[in-house]
């Protein structure tokens, strides 16, 4: 949507106010109220972009087919909404199912702890893991070996820097520092690795932090065997 009105004709502008545009396809001037302008900012509908239906449907004739990234489906889009966007989809259930998939920040098990989970279970059969449970401590741990007494935590760039605001970080950093007590209170040896560097899955960084898990392991296999007395 181009706008040939100032920021402060905007604000003053009453609902139903007429504002002036330029046409996207024609780049003739038009009107639209203030009201229709505020919905198309926040749906993205593009309802404002064209003076008329004929410059909307000539828009769409000359802009190239794209395929969505999702389904595969082939749609049209106008360019300003395919300039948008480094991916492009077919609707909006088709995106949200994309960026659910490749979300690199804010999931609630990361891929780097369902790639950890997948390896440690291989490599050794014989334990027993307790992947983000809660009832060791009445609290989740990303990783616990019971007949170890062991849980691993992986802390990464939400524990650390306030991206959803200071009270946020607020909370999670105590709730890590209840589940630190709540672990000593059981005996158990948590041990807390820091992923704050891993912005995206790559499995040779997974591999860094899979090594250090797997070390952290044999130290305590280790220890376990030399306090079992000898008979």
């Amino acid at each position: 949507m181009k706008s040939l009105y100032t920021q402060i004709e905007f604000d003053t502008a009453k609902c139903r106010d007429k504002l002036l545009l330029e046409c996207e396809h024609c780049h003739g001037p038009f009107y639209k109220s203030k009201n229709r302008i505020q919905a198309t900012i926040k749906n993205d509908d593009g309802k404002c972009k064209f003076c008329s239906p004929l410059c909307l449907s000539q828009e769409f004739e000359d802009s190239p087919s794209i395929t969505c990234e999702q389904c595969g489906a082939t749609v049209k889009k106008i360019k300003s909404q395919i300039k948008q966007t480094k991916h492009n989809f077919c609707c909006k259930s088709c995106a949200a199912k994309y960026n659910n998939a490749h979300k690199t920040k804010g999931t609630r098990v990361s891929k780097l702890e369902r790639w950890l989970a997948e390896q440690l279970v291989v490599l050794y059969p014989g334990f027993e893991f307790h992947f983000n449970r809660r009832d060791a401590i009445n609290g989740e741990l990303d990783i616990y070996i019971p007949s170890l007494k062991l849980g691993f935590e992986l802390n990464g760039i939400f524990h650390y820097e306030p991206i959803y605001g200071p009270e946020k970080l607020g909370r999670i950093q105590s709730n890590d520092e209840r589940k630190i007590l709540a672990c000593a209170e059981r005996g158990i040896e948590l041990c807390v690795i820091d992923t704050y560097s891993v912005s995206y899955f790559k499995p040779t960084k997974a591999q860094m932090f899979l090594g250090i898990i797997t070390g952290i392991i044999r130290s305590k296999i280790s220890s376990l065997i030399n306090r079992t007395p000898v008979s």
